[in-house]
């Protein structure tokens, strides 16, 4: 198929196009028929994106299934994936049958819920396949529209607050990325990413505000896109939109978010910032490497005194994503290969996460932690399943978690050996707020009348966690399903990095 990725891209586009012209009317029939076509569209999306993996060679260190037409104003549309993310297509159309069917129960304007996610699935499926700087724009800005209108519409009592600081921070920092690429499209002559990877960017000194800038026009366009990025990640300290927007969010919502959307910022640093500004990358590395250790023992600080279930988790992810910032500018094997696997890992944890304070808000309509306590007793399928998960999130040795911790953290003692050792605190710091949510909420005596009839996981939940919990698992056995398809690439990237960047640079960063 010459228009594999494009047949994947556009498929639940399509199916939101349909749902809009086609289906009329807002009852029960109405609304059955609207959830069974998006999951229907998803089904079939991630279906076609078999293909994608299968005929995949990981050996091939170069963009594959590459399409290119013109498109507009002399813009480039291309399309490509290589070892970095066709991973993130995979989880994205893997993840979002789930989050459909998590969504079975939605009764306000459902059409319009679901084409919200279809459109969605679209814009974030092309950020992880535009090969054309305009065209990945477009597609990264365009995903907050969907996200805006999720939280906004169906989310939480005060959710036109958390939108709108969802939007203007996201929005800000991308001015920034915006005004860099338009100085890439001036200096190289062309918006194809492929180009631009081998476009050999200014590093001469120059003076901004009376001040000389070590890297040049490589250090003003990485800051520019790190401002995008970071904020997306989210990293600290700009990190305060994520967990309103969680907690406002609806349940698949917030899966979506923690799950594919926060990657968006890890694959722009691999994609745009390490490769296309290797000296940049070298000089703020130490930088980057000191944010990323304040945040995974900050925010885990702060997930301690938390009281609603929503807000410790997305503090959580904040303090994984600091993970994946110090693994990608450890500037290594290692800690680039554990940054990918976390993020892949922490999609499938941190989407179950948010599905398990979803199960039980469903039913009794708070997440405030006081307000649970000895559902084992009542519901010992779910405290499984809600103990399983925990124990992935804290890194236990067998799943997934453990895997992409321990290589960003061998990476980061390579780069840095202090960063890595209170990066490492972060470990236990995890262990201690996921098992005081856990106790508190799942273990002790039911005494609280409320809960004395609530009711187990259902079939539609079971089955939603089901390849959750496979694919937990399956890539904490076997990790070398993510690692060999994205080594080489990795491997690659590195090689290409080294060569950009003075040895003398390279060979000590911290000191830069």
């Amino acid at each position: 198929m010459d228009n594999l990725l494009s047949i994947i891209t556009f498929l639940p586009a399509i199916a939101a196009l349909i749902l809009a012209i086609f289906l009329r009317g807002d009852d029960a029939a109405a609304q059955l028929g609207a959830k069974r076509l998006a999951l229907f569209a998803t089904l079939a999306t991630f279906v076609v994106s078999l293909f994608l993996i299968a005929q995949y060679d990981s050996s091939n260190t170069g963009f594959q299934f590459v399409e290119q037409a013109e498109w507009i104003m002399g813009f480039q549309y291309k399309m490509g994936v290589d070892g970095i993310s066709v991973l993130f297509v995979m989880l994205t159309t893997f993840l979002m049958p789930l989050v459909i069917w998590s969504a079975w129960d939605v009764k306000l304007r459902v059409k319009e819920y679901m084409i919200a996610f279809l459109l969605l699935e679209t814009l974030m499926l092309g950020v992880f396949s535009a090969l054309d700087l305009v065209l990945f724009y477009v597609f990264f800005e365009a995903g907050l529209i969907p996200m805006f209108l999720i939280i906004g519409i169906w989310g939480g009592v005060n959710r036109i607050y958390a939108t709108f600081k969802f939007f203007l921070y996201t929005f800000l920092g991308s001015v920034l990325m915006l005004v860099a690429m338009i100085a890439m499209y001036v200096d190289a002559g062309t918006t194809d990413i492929v180009t631009l990877l081998a476009h050999d960017f200014s590093t001469s000194p120059i003076t901004v505000l009376g001040m000389s800038l070590t890297g040049g026009m490589q250090s003003l366009a990485f800051l520019a896109f790190f401002a995008s990025f970071a904020v997306k990640m989210p990293m600290w300290p700009v990190h305060t939109w994520l967990p309103d927007a969680h907690v406002q969010a609806p349940t698949a919502g917030s899966v979506v978010l923690a799950a594919i959307l926060l990657k968006m910022g890890g694959y722009g640093f691999l994609r745009f910032s390490l490769p296309m500004f290797p000296m940049a990358s070298e000089i703020f590395a130490p930088m980057v490497l000191w944010l990323s250790a304040i945040a995974i023992v900050y925010t885990s600080l702060v997930a301690l005194v938390q009281e609603d279930m929503k807000k410790l988790i997305a503090y959580s992810s904040v303090a994984h994503m600091g993970y994946v910032t110090a693994g990608i500018f450890s500037l290594n094997q290692q800690g680039l290969d554990g940054a990918i696997f976390q993020m892949i890992s922490h999609g499938f944890i941190s989407g179950a996460l948010f599905l398990c304070v979803g199960v039980i808000y469903d039913r009794m309509h708070t997440r405030e932690i006081d307000a649970y306590g000895g559902l084992v007793n009542r519901m010992p399928k779910y405290a499984l399943i809600f103990m399983f998960f925990t124990m992935a999130n804290v890194g236990l040795p067998g799943t997934s978690g453990f895997v992409g911790e321990f290589l960003t953290l061998m990476g980061m003692f390579q780069a840095n050996t202090w960063v890595a050792a209170i990066a490492t605190s972060g470990v236990i710091f995890s262990a201690a707020y996921g098992l005081w949510l856990y106790r508190r909420v799942v273990m002790g005596d039911l005494i609280k009348e409320s809960l004395k009839a609530i009711t187990d996981l259902s079939l539609r939940e079971k089955a939603i966690f089901a390849p959750l919990v496979a694919m937990t698992i399956l890539l904490g056995v076997y990790p070398s399903l993510v690692t060999d398809v994205t080594g080489p690439a990795v491997a690659n990237l590195l090689e290409n990095h080294a060569a950009a960047v003075p040895a003398d640079l390279a060979a000590a960063p911290a000191a830069h």
